[in-house]
């Protein structure tokens, strides 16, 4: 399929004109003051989610606009050969098809392949979640990038439908002071370690399986070899180097999926463990029912395809190169770096499907924390900074603390989520409000310097306001909400990239670091330094004592 290219379509260079003109001036305060409707104009329901994207920098005009570009750009006919199986991954050769993870059995490509592992998987997992039988007490599962971020955003997520009886445990970092702490702590005998690497060749991942396969072996003392295929698994394609470690217990994916799309498959294999089988298949009901809004909503209405919109216009016109995510539900806490990935190793690329170098920006940086935390870090740069960085808050209505959550806390566990819903709507207010000097004259600030004129204090206190945000509402935090949420950001980034003529789904960026350290590893035990640029040869030589 021929590609056009965002700045190639008229649409780009009306937005140009727009945003040269009125755009500049936009100014959220005089935006809802003129317009009793704006709320409801650019609010959006999506399955499972409520979107309120009124604070944000754009009116009719602009979005109009966007509509145009996405139009231009042929965006619907391309995420229909996205959706259909198409090789859109044109740089691998491969199609993109984490959306037939989630879908029923039948409704997408590759159902057979998908539904057989996904069957086979939940079953070995109700297995091991009768603990009783199994002895398995805890679960380490060993990844890293795709294979660890999804898993570990997800099973704090969704506490509240976790077992009791399995404690879930997660390590990926290559530094030893990641694994020792989990592995001191556990029994070999009630543990169970999942290795999750598609080649199982991952170099962080496979140094980490290798500590833990002698920490079992020592720590069980005698048939610790035989005892490692009751202990180990492994999701990887790569069958016979995992049997060859030990394991006989796999489960496998295919290349269409990438990484950073991967905890809908066997990947997801400590999710389900954590929550069941069930409730894994809500989370894929969920991610399912977000994909066909996607495929189905018209492009005004289309909770994903607005927000890739609205974040071409704030990268490439506003110039916002930033956005904060802050999630308020500790349960979400990992989601910010989950969504790092996501966005930053898709969309993260300076040329565009011919490699032909691009000339606007791409990708903007994708942080944050959970709220309140945030509140007292960097919320701080948010009002006052001299960057806008547009906010996304996520809220959820009704808090769900488990069925084991004693009588005597559920009231004050209450009031506590009436303080932070408070929290999450006051931050956006005041991100769009802001505070004058006239109005910061008005008030006292007890611990303000007695030193100072009231005037300077003012300016001090003064906060510009007009600053962005979108808050994303979720009735409660349940697998399936959770799934519709991932899988809106998912989408979202797709649309973006697709109108920027990227592809979001290689990771070339990632090799090249690897391929150094390959090359790095063997002078460590040489202290050979020749051919190596000063810098790196003066480190290597300082780490190495010489």
């Amino acid at each position: 399929m021929s590609v056009t290219r965002c700045d190639q379509t008229p649409a780009w260079a009306a937005l140009q004109s727009h945003h040269a003109g009125a755009g500049r001036a936009f100014d959220l305060r005089s935006a809802f003051a003129a317009d009793a409707g704006r709320v409801a104009a650019f609010s959006l329901d999506a399955p499972e989610i409520h979107a309120d994207l009124s604070k944000n920098h754009w009116g009719a005009t602009v979005q109009g606009l966007l509509l145009q570009l996405a139009r231009e750009c042929a965006l619907e006919a391309r995420r229909d050969a996205m959706l259909a199986g198409e090789p859109i991954n044109h740089t691998e050769g491969r199609a993109v098809l984490h959306t037939a993870l989630r879908a029923p059995r039948g409704a997408a490509p590759c159902s057979d392949d998908v539904h057989g592992v996904l069957d086979r998987m939940l079953d070995w997992v109700e297995q091991v979640r009768d603990t009783a039988r199994s002895g398995i007490r805890h679960v380490v599962n060993i990844g890293i990038g795709g294979s660890d971020l999804g898993p570990q955003m997800v099973v704090p997520a969704l506490d509240a439908y976790a077992s009791r009886t399995l404690t879930l445990h997660f390590v990926s970092n290559v530094d030893g002071h990641d694994i020792a702490p989990v592995l001191r702590r556990l029994d070999p005998r009630e543990t169970l370690v999942i290795v999750a690497s598609k080649t199982f060749t991952t170099q962080e991942t496979m140094a980490n399986a290798q500590v833990a396969r002698a920490w079992f072996l020592a720590g069980y003392g005698e048939g610790g070899e035989a005892a490692i295929a009751q202990h180990f698994a492994a999701t990887t394609t790569n069958v016979e180097a995992a049997g060859k470690f030990g394991i006989t217990t796999t489960f496998g994916f295919w290349d269409w999926v990438g990484g950073r799309y991967s905890l809908w498959s066997a990947i997801g294999l400590p999710i389900a463990l954590a929550i069941g089988a069930a409730n894994f298949r809500d989370l894929l009901a969920g991610a399912h029912a977000m994909d066909r809004h996607f495929a189905s909503a018209p492009l005004a209405s289309n909770l994903p395809i607005q927000l890739g919109l609205l974040d071409v216009w704030y990268r490439n016109f506003l110039g916002y190169s930033s956005r904060s995510i802050a999630p308020y539900h500790q349960g979400l806490r990992r989601l910010p770096a989950y969504l790092q990935q996501l966005e930053m190793e898709s969309n993260g690329k300076c040329v565009d499907l011919d490699g032909q170098a691009l000339p606007y920006a791409t990708c903007p940086v994708v942080w944050g924390e959970a709220g309140t935390n945030g509140q007292h870090a960097y919320f701080q740069m948010l009002h006052q900074g001299t960057d806008v960085i547009p906010v996304e808050f996520v809220a959820v209505k009704t808090p769900n603390h488990g069925p084991d959550v004693p009588e005597v806390l559920k009231a004050g566990l209450a009031d506590q989520h009436i303080k932070l819903l408070a929290n999450c709507l006051a931050q956006s207010q005041a991100l769009m409000l802001g505070k004058s000097t006239a109005e910061a004259l008005g008030e006292k600030a007890p611990t303000a310097s007695a030193q100072l004129d009231a005037q300077t204090v003012a300016r001090h206190r003064t906060f510009p306001g007009n600053r962005p945000s979108s808050t994303f509402v979720l009735e409660s935090l349940t697998p399936a909400s959770l799934g519709a949420l991932i899988a809106l950001y998912e989408h979202r980034v797709w649309t973006s990239g697709a109108l920027w003529g990227i592809n979001s789904f290689d990771q070339w960026g990632v090799e090249l670091g690897k391929a150094l350290c390959n090359q790095l590893l063997p002078r460590f035990a040489s202290g050979d330094t020749a051919g190596l640029d000063g810098s790196t040869a003066a480190l290597l030589q300082r780490l190495l004592g010489r």
